[in-house]
């Protein structure tokens, strides 16, 4: 998560903390704009379904990074997420492409697994770091959207074993 860019002095872990907490709230800020595109994109109801709860929890997720960031003093603006800029540009390619509804699906539902796998490997650590800052609500706020975040992806895997991949043409 190219954090070192805006702070070259990063000498304190609070630092260090903050810078993750900017690109978590870019990530979350780029995943409002990209989910309603996914939603419209997706063929399976179960599929738009999971997408547009996940929209509405995303809303929530980047309240709780404000509220973490109004407790520290800090704005949470002023940094761009890259890591999920390129995540959400591989997952909008699959948005274009024409061909079987099952198998897009399957590549949409790729594409949002590897913004939660990277979101949960992202909370994780700022909840780490809360935690290690003594920071106990924070890092309680932070464990909800981690749990939030890897319910998602269970939920996205659950959608493709039992209803996408398996309808999905396997081969010509």
């Amino acid at each position: 998560m190219g954090l070192l860019e805006k702070d070259p002095d990063m000498n304190t872990m609070q630092n260090l903390y903050v810078e993750q907490l900017r690109d978590l709230y870019s990530a979350e800020t780029q995943l409002i704009d990209a989910l309603p595109k996914m939603v419209e994109s997706a063929h399976s109801k179960s599929l738009k379904k999971a997408f547009s709860s996940h929209l509405e929890e995303t809303k929530g997720q980047k309240q709780r990074l404000e509220t973490i960031f109004d407790k520290l003093g800090e704005k949470p603006t002023g940094h761009t997420c890259k890591g999920m800029k390129g995540l959400i540009a591989e997952g909008e390619e699959m948005l274009d492409r024409d061909g079987n509804p099952s198998v897009r699906d399957a590549g949409l539902i790729a594409a949002a697994q590897r913004v939660e796998h990277y979101e949960i490997s992202g909370y994780g650590t700022a909840r780490q770091f809360a935690s290690q800052l003594g920071d106990a609500e924070a890092a309680r706020l932070l464990e909800a959207t981690l749990h939030e975040e890897s319910s998602a992806d269970q939920q996205l895997n659950r959608i493709a074993l039992e209803e996408i991949n398996v309808t999905a043409p396997l081969a010509h």
